[in-house]
């Protein structure tokens, strides 16, 4: 009688697991509240086309701050994504930090993609690092603070409900 009802039990618990795995294979991004007490990384950077990006210029604006790499393949499908929240009506700051690859590669891959937002180089891993990036593509949502609020790992589709509600919910904060 015990070892049929710990048979029975070890069914049920395979049963959940294989129910649940394929819907954790769907989920292609985690959002996550930036650490609490955690003062955002100061911003100082100068994009591909030599444009100056700075926490005090971008004070007042939704920033989408991207970590990302050419050899990323989440990274690949969501940069087209990037690029229409960039060119919305109504756009967040959106700003593409590659790293640790050299600037012809980047320049080569944004050309063969016809992608125009800006582009930051992290060529050491500084930034990442500084902004706790583990895993490509992470990005951080920072608040028209300057504050960061959530940082996003994996890829999203940044031109969706989703991506669009939480925007819009930065944007109330101004």
């Amino acid at each position: 009688m015990n070892c049929s009802l710990v048979n029975l039990a070890l069914r049920g618990l395979l049963a959940a697991v294989f129910t649940l795995v394929p819907l954790s294979a769907w989920a292609q991004f985690d959002k996550q509240a930036w650490p609490a007490k955690t003062a955002s990384p100061v911003l100082n950077l100068q994009d591909l086309q030599g444009r100056m990006w700075t926490s005090a210029a971008l004070k007042g604006r939704v920033v989408v701050l991207n970590f990302w790499a050419t050899w990323c393949a989440p990274c690949k499908e969501e940069m087209p994504t990037l690029q229409d929240l960039h060119d919305s009506p109504q756009p967040p700051v959106v700003i593409a930090v590659n790293v640790k690859e050299p600037k012809s590669r980047v320049q080569a891959f944004l050309n063969q993609r016809n992608l125009s937002l800006p582009v930051v180089l992290d060529e050491r891993g500084d930034l990442a690092r500084q902004w706790g990036v583990r895993v490509y593509p992470t990005t951080v949502l920072i608040a028209p603070d300057g504050q960061a609020r959530w940082r996003v790992l994996g890829d999203l589709d940044w031109d969706g409900l989703q991506a669009e509600a939480w925007i819009k919910d930065l944007q109330r904060l101004r």
